[in-house]
């Protein structure tokens, strides 16, 4: 019995062998292989053009412009753009669009008061972790500018409306 099945397994095996060979060999040749170079015809015909980096940086300069706000009625430095103007509006107005900013209203307000609320949030006086990360490294002379430069926005703005 064991004879019969190894006889006939042998026949269905070399069976196949001649079936394969007369349809053409499985994965060298035949159907298979046709499509394999048909794969490879498609593949020169077709250019690929490789995948441009996106901008990514520049994205996020547009971003923070964006938040910030892309223009103002009135000149305000660099500094003020990159480190206030996000949370209390590009005029310091608290105001961004018509929305209320997370920072509070700042023009009108004198030198003197701007520069010691920015001296108390940098010694940790008044609480704000936002503020005192921001201030925690600028000199005593940056927080002075920052604060004159606020206390200009009224009239720079009055300047304007005229």
């Amino acid at each position: 019995m064991k004879n019969i099945i190894a006889v006939i397994s042998t026949i269905v095996v070399f069976g196949l062998m001649i079936l394969t060979f007369i349809n053409g060999r499985a994965f060298q040749g035949g159907e298979a292989g046709r499509v394999i170079e048909d794969i490879k015809t498609i593949q020169q015909k077709t250019k690929i053009e490789p995948i441009k980096e996106k901008d990514i940086e520049g994205e996020k300069l547009k971003a923070l412009r964006d938040k910030a706000g892309n223009t103002a009625s009135f000149e305000v430095s660099n500094a003020y753009k990159s480190k206030c103007a996000s949370c209390h509006g590009l005029d310091a107005s608290g105001m961004q669009n018509g929305k209320k900013l997370m920072g509070s209203k700042l023009i009108g307000q004198s030198e003197e008061s701007l520069y010691k609320s920015l001296v108390e949030f940098k010694n940790g006086r008044r609480e704000n972790l936002i503020m005192k990360g921001l201030l925690m490294n600028l000199s005593d002379d940056d927080l002075k500018s920052f604060a004159k430069e606020i206390a200009q926005f009224k009239s720079r703005k009055k300047a304007l409306d005229k």
